[in-house]
């Protein structure tokens, strides 16, 4: 499918010049991990295109096409203008998402890509209509927040998963959707999701063999020393709990509106000389220290003015 073209008749598109400009939440913690996941799969040739149900304005998808193989396919799918088929899940999409746009999300794309990646634009259900079963290796799951809708969307992931896939779950945890959490978890004690890592927002597994997987995380996480993590056990099973509050992002995707770095030069040079040209501060001649005197005599208290005549004098007799 050939991917269409962007409507750019919309006036105020956005222009960001940088993914932390681009509206939504994907913390340093879960950039990490889609760049170690991504990278990993292509340092071992692993084979499968990319997934994504519900883009929002466009930041983890962004990100997702920068690490995006020549070879490779880059779905996503989301209901942007649309209205949804029940009533349900047009009220949370209203309350969520008042301001999602197809246009806003394409302007956002096409300021980090050259191409937009295909676009399904619709309920998140339909997503096995256009991608092809077990042909994906990383999926992330991020559009209703709803039980029923959280539900189908895990289990058609399932079926477009390659052997040794991957799937993210976001707001597995939120307490404003516990349909997520619930729909999540479900999957792991009912339809064979093993887990491999969380953060403060999204859940990773597979339903491969996760052991692996771990393995080389760690090894990983134990190079990096801005990144905390645990092990805990879930069932027997053992879970990567990680944090990453205050580390280095990894390599962010370079915007076309970006400003040229020639351009920020002189700004930074012109402070120091306009800091050295301040003029310096002139004395006061000494006829206009007379009036000031004679007006500070008449003005102050005699006391102050007695305070002030006897420093004076100690002050002359002091330099001779």
């Amino acid at each position: 499918m050939t991917a269409p073209i962007a409507d750019k008749s919309a006036e105020q598109l956005p222009c960001p010049t940088r993914l932390s400009d681009v509206k939504g939440w994907f913390f340093t913690a879960d950039q990490l991990l889609f760049d170690w996941f991504l990278a990993h799969q292509r340092d071992r040739s692993v084979s499968g295109d990319l997934l994504e149900l519900g883009a929002y304005m466009g930041k983890s998808a962004i990100f997702i096409g920068a690490r995006m193989r020549a070879d490779e396919r880059f779905t996503v799918c989301d209901l942007f203008d649309s209205p949804a088929e029940d009533s349900s899940n047009s009220k949370e999409m209203k309350k969520s998402y008042a301001t999602l746009t197809r246009r806003a999300f394409e302007a956002n794309y096409l300021s980090f890509h050259d191409e937009l990646p295909t676009i399904v634009q619709g309920l998140s259900s339909v997503v096995r209509d256009h991608v092809a079963d077990d042909s994906v290796r990383f999926a992330h799951i991020d559009a209703s927040h709803l039980y029923e809708h959280v539900h189908g969307d895990i289990l058609a992931v399932r079926e477009l998963l390659t052997e040794d896939g991957v799937v993210v779950m976001d707001d597995y945890r939120a307490e404003h959707c516990p349909g997520v959490a619930a729909a999540t978890w479900q999957a792991v004690a009912n339809e064979g999701l093993r887990p491999i890592c969380i953060t403060g927002t999204k859940f990773y597994g597979t339903w491969g063999d996760p052991e692996p997987l771990q393995k080389a995380l760690l090894e990983w996480l134990q190079s990096r020393k801005d990144v905390w993590h645990e092990v805990q056990y879930v069932n027997d099973a053992p879970l990567i709990r990680l944090s990453a509050k205050g580390a280095k992002e990894p390599a962010q995707p370079v915007s076309r509106h970006e400003p040229k770095a020639a351009a920020r030069t002189p700004e930074r040079s012109a402070a120091p000389k306009a800091a050295a040209a301040l003029p310096r501060p002139r004395s006061v001649p000494r006829p206009q220290r007379s009036v000031l005197r004679r007006v500070a005599l008449d003005v102050l208290p005699p006391i102050v003015t007695r305070a002030i005549v006897s420093a004076r004098k100690k002050g002359r007799v002091a330099g001779r």
